[in-house]
């Protein structure tokens, strides 16, 4: 049944769903890469498609900017539309200097000094992993179509890395070994909501700027050079 924040009926949505924070681009991919397509939720504008994927069912939807968005979307999409499988697709920054723009960053563990977890569930929890079962199968769509990645983990913050006064001493903060390869804004509630209701998730990334790097990706490359990272996660779905 609907909700709040989305209007699609149950069936609407398929099990897998790849969820990109940006509308424009959920609305690019459904146009460029699915078949079949139907417009199933448009309510705040955060659209959702149900098409196929070379014969395979799949949505498309945006979860916006952050982790109370992220939280919200996946939240309702597994607890309410029987959803098993979200792989988020989007953007990072690098905090190694071997990444260059638009490479692929695949998740493994997720630390972040946001609350998220305490306030949901009373958890004090700060690091959780993607579902190993999903990345295998992004990294055998990964060897089959030659599309690189790089596999680690990441940090999610609950601001843009890029406006902090000083992010060495957020950098401090880390906890000893953890070593993280990027940085983002949704992947903890995602990963952590998937935990809670025991369902899977997982996060892909392409860089689109880096403390090693001066070039920043426009936003019309943000929002279509993305490709290679789209299409992994849509080949994807033949490894499920």
């Amino acid at each position: 049944m609907p909700t709040p924040h989305n209007e699609a009926n149950l069936g609407d949505i398929a099990k897998t769903v790849i969820m990109p924070g940006d509308s424009l681009r959920a609305k690019y991919i459904a146009e460029k890469f699915l078949d079949d397509v139907k417009l199933v939720n448009q309510v705040r504008e955060m659209y959702a498609y149900t098409g196929k994927y070379q014969g395979y069912d799949v949505t498309v939807m945006a979860s916006g900017m952050g982790m109370p968005s992220m939280g919200i979307y996946s939240y309702e999409l597994y607890k309410f539309y029987d959803v098993e499988n979200i792989i988020r697709i989007g953007s990072c920054g690098a905090y190694i200097p071997e990444l260059k723009l638009f490479d692929v960053v695949l998740a493994e563990n997720v630390f972040s000094e946001s609350n998220y977890a305490l306030t949901l569930n009373n958890d004090n929890c700060h690091i959780v992993s993607s579902n190993k079962d999903l990345n295998t199968s992004i990294e055998k769509a990964s060897k089959k179509t030659g599309i690189n990645i790089v596999c680690g983990n990441t940090v999610c913050t609950d601001c843009f890395d890029v406006y902090m006064t000083d992010v060495n001493k957020f950098l401090e903060r880390i906890p000893d070994g953890f070593n993280p390869v990027s940085a983002e804004m949704e992947a903890f509630a995602l990963f952590y909501n998937a935990k809670l209701l025991n369902k899977k998730a997982s996060c892909l990334m392409s860089v689109v700027d880096s403390k090693y790097i001066d070039k920043i990706a426009t936003t019309m490359e943000r929002q279509t050079g993305l490709d290679n990272m789209i299409k992994l996660s849509l080949e994807s779905l033949k490894e499920l």
